[in-house]
């Protein structure tokens, strides 16, 4: 028997990363308030090892969407911010906390009304274009950046992604404690 998960979780749920947007700008207020759900994300030891660039220059974000095999939505979507990180400053526990702050940001403009979708910058080579591009300098570094604005359908109406889930019993393993 199949339990409706509750509505906080059918919200969480119903999160999809879109990548297409429309001409529609996403208001200060909007932005403000995706901006602090990042800043208020737990990091390791309260280090908040992030800085958030805000990028609406076209320009900028057309360059930026050629620097990831899947980073093209940065060049439509309205607004960007990419993630600058200081990488001195914990390294592999940075990025983690930075991913964190990144899906806090994507929740919060799902829960708007907006659509967002990540970008990784890689190589090596394009995180470092990027990083220049979003005006930072070494420990700063941007790998990832995040397209926000008002979702559109895709152009043809499909999409190349597979949807749906696995089901649990095919992605949970329990360790118990040994019966005596």
């Amino acid at each position: 028997m199949d339990v409706p998960p509750p509505p906080a979780v059918s919200t969480l749920t119903s999160m999809r990363a879109k990548r297409w947007f429309t001409d529609r700008p996403v208001a200060d207020e909007e932005l403000r308030q995706v901006l602090e759900a990042g800043r208020w994300t737990g990091s390791a030891r309260n280090r908040q090892p992030w800085r958030f660039v805000v990028v609406h220059s076209r320009a900028v974000r057309q360059q930026l969407a050629g620097l990831g095999a899947y980073a093209g939505h940065l060049a439509t979507a309205p607004v960007v911010i990419a993630l600058g990180v200081e990488e001195d400053a914990g390294g592999e526990d940075a990025q983690f906390d930075a991913g964190r702050a990144a899906q806090n940001m994507m929740l919060a403009a799902h829960l708007q009304g907006l659509g967002s979708c990540p970008a990784s910058f890689f190589p090596e080579a394009n995180a470092d274009r990027a990083s220049r591009l979003c005006g930072l300098t070494p420990p700063w570094r941007a790998r990832t950046a995040i397209s926000i604005g008002h979702p559109a359908p895709p152009p043809d109406g499909t999409s190349a992604i597979p949807t749906g889930r696995l089901p649990l019993a095919q992605l949970v393993t329990e360790i118990s404690e040994p019966r005596h």
